[in-house]
């Protein structure tokens, strides 16, 4: 039975090690058209590339393009890679140069918060090209600056920061966060449940690495910061998104979580507020996942990192004060507050009922004691940046930067057609939907590629953020109002003739 070109690709694919998404993130670096359906198609066989594609298909996984369309022998992949390679193996000496491919443990982690899109965007700044990135929550290169306070007590502990801290951090910055825990109630904070880290993300990944074995399920929100599900997959468990609903300001869908919890699963993440919606989980929606993890004995994940940028005159409530019979794992730090994006300071707070996690603490100081401390200089400042006036409360205040900002993006975004958005209560994001009927979009990755292809605009799709449908995109909206006014210009006459 002669082989087809789905046949000859997949056997390709499998010899190089390469999956569909491996492709396509080639293609999307070379410039090449190259879409999820498409790539899907041509693995089941029921269609064929053009030229173009075909082409860097076949220069992607090195063997020839009549090859692979099935109209040249050699009928095996390993042959036809020699014929590609017959000039490169004789460079090792004869022998066939080894490669080293990564960990098959990454084969399902996605980050695209730092993914294709901003690759593209690299290449395009390397080749003098200007871009608008509205893709990372990083206060510094749009003017924000740091408390001058913080600074100057930086500078004058630097010389008592040159050795390492204990693994959880310095005495001072432990004991400014269990003073802050006590303003938040939480219940059964002390000294020693408090670890600082290498900003909230290495604490995340050391948390997941501690308490998930394969197959362990945990539940991780839809949308979500994509480093929860990365770090929960890397470490072999197996993430189960629960949605939120946008109808109802991006709160979490109790009856979705309800649905899906199995007796394999261990722990409930919250992001509150939330990364990319701005949504701020009021009490009774606490209360409510707070009853669930009750009833299924589930410890509680909360990342806060963004509890001091709660506009509108609301208050944050950690769910850990409504829980102080589960343990509970509470995340903060001063990257966002105090527009330190680059010290990499941040802290977790372990609290209520300890007893259930013994051995799961026990991990936790493994893990910390093996990476030895977090950033010394970093922690010498947190009693500082906690005590006394805080600056980001002028910021999300009426007349403040980042209230006003979010004032404009949200009127603008819901003046453009085809967009709209539900108003974000906290943080610095929206979380715009697309009506894909209007665009005709399958592919939300493609759409924000083309975006920056045409008008040199960075955001990130709603895939990128574990959200299934290709209708939503995040925008940070931490530019000056003239900036922001500039690119929504550019958005919506994009927007105006875009077909996908």
């Amino acid at each position: 039975m002669k082989e087809t070109f789905a046949d000859r690709l997949k056997a390709a694919m499998e010899q190089r090690g390469l999956k569909q998404v491996d492709l396509i993130r080639e293609a999307e670096k070379a410039g090449v058209k190259l879409g999820k359906s498409h790539m899907s198609q041509y693995v089941s066989g029921k269609t064929i590339p053009r030229s173009g594609v075909l082409h860097f298909l076949a220069k992607t996984l090195q063997v020839s393009p009549a090859w692979l369309e099935g109209r040249e022998e050699p009928a095996d992949y390993s042959s036809a890679s020699d014929i590609y390679q017959n000039d490169k193996s004789e460079s090792s000496g004869g022998r066939a140069m080894r490669t080293f491919k990564k960990s098959s443990k990454l084969d399902n982690v996605l980050y695209d918060v730092r993914g294709p899109v901003v690759d593209e965007a690299a290449r395009m700044e390397a080749d003098g090209t200007s871009v608008l990135k509205l893709n990372i929550g990083n206060p510094a290169p749009f003017g924000f600056r740091t408390p001058d306070e913080v600074i100057y007590d930086m500078r004058r502990q630097l010389t008592d920061c040159e050795g390492y801290s204990d693994a959880r951090g310095l005495f001072s910055a432990r004991k400014a966060i269990m003073q802050y825990a006590q303003i938040k109630q939480i219940p059964n904070v002390n000294m020693e449940d408090i670890y600082t880290g290498n900003g909230v993300s290495e604490l995340i990944n050391i948390s997941m690495s501690a308490l998930l074995d394969d197959g362990d399920e945990i539940l991780i929100p839809s949308p979500d910061y994509p480093l929860w599900t990365a770090c929960a997959t890397l470490a072999g468990g197996k993430v189960v998104h629960y949605v939120c609903d946008e109808q109802s300001d991006w709160y979490p869908d109790m009856d979705d979580i309800r649905g899906k919890i199995t007796d394999r699963t261990k722990a409930i993440v919250l992001i509150n507020p939330n990364n990319p919606t701005g949504a701020l989980y009021p009490r009774e929606v606490l209360l409510e996942i707070v009853k669930i993890a009750r009833e299924h004995q589930l410890m509680i994940f909360s990342d806060e990192i963004y509890d001091r940028l709660v506009m509108d005159g609301e208050k944050h409530v950690s769910i850990a004060s409504l829980a102080p019979d589960l343990f509970c794992v509470t995340y903060s730090g001063l990257s966002k507050s105090h527009m330190i994006a680059g010290f990499r300071i941040g802290w977790m707070i372990l609290s209520g009922n300890k007893n259930m996690a013994r051995d799961y603490i026990e991990g936790l100081n493994m893990l910390s004691n093996m990476r030895l401390c977090s950033n010394v200089p970093a922690q010498s400042i947190v009693q500082t940046a906690l005590g006394g006036h805080q600056s980001v409360e002028g910021y999300i205040v009426p007349g403040g930067r980042i209230y006003e900002q979010r004032e404009y993006i949200y009127n603008a975004i819901n003046d453009i057609p085809g967009l709209s958005a539900v108003k974000p209560k906290a943080a610095f994001y929206i979380f715009p939907r697309i009506d894909v009927n209007k665009f005709n979009i399958t592919n939300d990755e493609q759409f924000a590629l083309d975006l920056l292809r045409d008008k040199k605009i960075l955001i990130i799709h709603g895939g990128g953020f574990n959200w299934k449908q290709p209708d939503h995109f995040r925008i940070v909206y931490l530019p000056r109002i003239e900036v922001l006014k500039d690119a929504m210009t550019k958005i919506g006459d994009f927007l105006s003739y875009y077909q996908q």
